[in-house]
């Protein structure tokens, strides 16, 4: 188990694709489907949830110039600070009371260069976030404590 925790900073849903997200302060995670209210709230789904590190939305304002990019921007569902990079697939994530477990990598696609500008899908490439399977649901909020379980060998 890693020795910090992280904290949950953000958190986001889509009500229907190619919408904007909508900021909340806490959202319901269910077991084996998603986010309440976000579209992508279906079962059996490797991608219930995505996740990106705000150090990499940090990184990717810099080398666009400006400050953090707005993770509305990216259409990921959570923003963590103080996680490794990108983790392992099969690594377990405890947020708050709800256990995730890491489903993949999440890559940028080329709407990062229509959502952060000319530019955005270089800034944020190898750096796109997680996806990750909700294995026991709750209630997640902002300020939650997010602590990673290295994979079974």
């Amino acid at each position: 188990m890693m020795d910090t925790p992280g904290t949950l900073i953000w958190i986001g849903i889509r009500p229907g694709r190619k919408m904007p997200l909508i900021s909340l302060m806490e959202a319901d995670a269910i077991a084996g489907s998603g986010l309440a209210g976000d579209h992508y709230h279906t079962p059996d789904g490797k991608r219930q949830i995505t996740l990106i590190r705000a150090e990499d939305l940090e990184g990717a304002g810099k080398a666009l110039s400006r400050g953090p990019v707005d993770p509305g921007l990216t259409r990921r569902n959570l923003v963590v600070r103080g996680l490794p990079g990108i983790l392992p697939e099969g690594s377990h994530l405890h947020l708050g009371t709800c256990l995730l477990e890491i489903s993949g990598p999440c890559h940028p696609c080329h709407r990062m260069d229509e959502n952060l500008g000319e530019g955005g899908l270089k800034a944020l490439a190898g750096k796109g976030g997680m996806t990750a399977r909700i294995i026991s649901g709750g209630t997640i909020k902002v300020g939650d404590q997010v602590r990673w379980v290295h994979p079974s060998i």
